[in-house]
């Protein structure tokens, strides 16, 4: 399976012009319109509704948290609440501090700047990038060696909105130079009802409360896949159905893509089905669970892990990955019985706490 490929990812890497162009359009467009993260949006509109009333520059904001909750889409809402433009660009495409340099010197007063992945920035441009937040001023140094000179070039007041998955990896000077910070939560299930009916709404196709109700509760707690998933149930019932989306037709269609009522698509049932039944829930190494599902470790680890761990279905451990009773019901599976040593006391099953490095991590 190609990561980029799947239903169920938050990214965008694997999608087509056309998807990304459809994604776009149901993107809110205004603070009133976006769903969800109540905090983060009554902070935000404090933050925006000052600087206007200033008639000044917002400050500087960092957005984290996981793909698909909506980092891209505030930073298009700040620039729109302040009435700005707004140039988008993003760490891994700025490796050196020129190109950091030559899109800072062309900003507009005002701009927004939308720098996503900026944990991926090169060093010398994150250092570059300290001066230019801080005092509006960047040093481009012309020449080579002993002769060269570092020329002050002044910038027009511009707001910097960076968005991470990975905070913890952005150094503190830098983090600290952002006025306002704000992590994304994954959403409630009710919550990502509502982004489905408002989605509906703009694709013109009739949903009903239940239709929602199935969608929102294979998404895994993220607005992306919420919408993805809903127009591949469009699609489906446009073609299979009578063109409304109802819990059966949305079951009926998601079926068909392999995402089971929990959000697990084939990786995930793939990974747990064969920690379950080949190594009777764990513990398990992680190249060892590789290898038996075919994938790549980092694709096991960076791509199936992180949603298995946080619906409570896997768990981490020293000695290697363990299926919770959660996994084993999910399955539809039964966990083997440990049978009685001589003393009466449980000995631990194939793989299990009884036999360390068994299937070592």
């Amino acid at each position: 399976m190609n990561p980029e490929n799947r239903l169920v990812g938050a990214e965008t890497d694997g999608e087509d012009a056309d998807e990304q162009a459809v994604e776009a359009a149901l993107r809110p467009k205004q603070l009133g319109e976006f769903i969800g993260q109540p905090k983060v949006r009554e902070q935000l509109d404090l933050v925006l509704r000052a600087a206007r009333a200033r008639g000044g520059t917002a400050d500087h904001v960092l957005l984290s948290g996981a793909p698909g909750l909506g980092k891209t889409t505030l930073s298009m809402i700040i620039a729109a609440e302040m009435g700005a433009p707004i140039r988008i660009t993003s760490g891994p495409a700025i490796q050196h501090a020129g190109d950091l340099a030559a899109i800072l010197s062309s900003l507009q007063e005002g701009e927004v700047l939308f720098l996503d992945e900026i944990h991926r920035m090169s060093r010398p441009a994150e250092e570059m990038l300290y001066m230019a937040m801080e005092d509006f001023r960047v040093d481009v140094i012309v020449g080579k060696g002993p002769g060269a000179t570092a020329i002050p070039l002044e910038l027009p007041p511009f707001t910097l909105v960076g968005a991470t998955t990975r905070a913890g990896l952005l150094p503190p000077p830098l983090r600290d130079r952002f006025g306002f910070t704000a992590h994304m939560e994954f959403y409630e299930p009710a919550e990502l009802e509502q982004v489905v009916h408002r989605s509906a709404q703009l694709l013109e196709v009739h949903t009903d409360p239940a239709g929602a109700v199935e969608i929102a509760g294979r998404s895994r707690g993220t607005p992306r896949i919420a919408n993805r998933l809903l127009r591949r149930v469009r699609d489906y019932a446009q073609v299979k159905g009578h063109g409304v989306i109802t819990r059966e037709t949305a079951a009926a269609a998601l079926e068909v893509y392999e995402v089971d009522a929990r959000g697990l698509d084939r990786l995930d049932r793939a990974v747990l089905g064969a920690l379950l039944k080949l190594f009777g829930g764990g513990p398990v190494g992680l190249s060892t669970l590789a290898v038996a599902v075919g994938e790549e470790r980092e694709t096991v680890e960076e791509v199936a892990e992180p949603f298995l761990v946080r619906e409570g279905l896997l768990v981490r451990t020293p000695r290697g990955r363990v299926a919770t009773p959660a996994a084993w019901a999910h399955m539809g599976l039964t966990p083997p019985q440990q049978p009685s040593g001589p003393s009466g006391s449980s000995s631990a099953a194939p793989g299990g706490p009884g036999q360390p490095g068994l299937f070592g991590a």
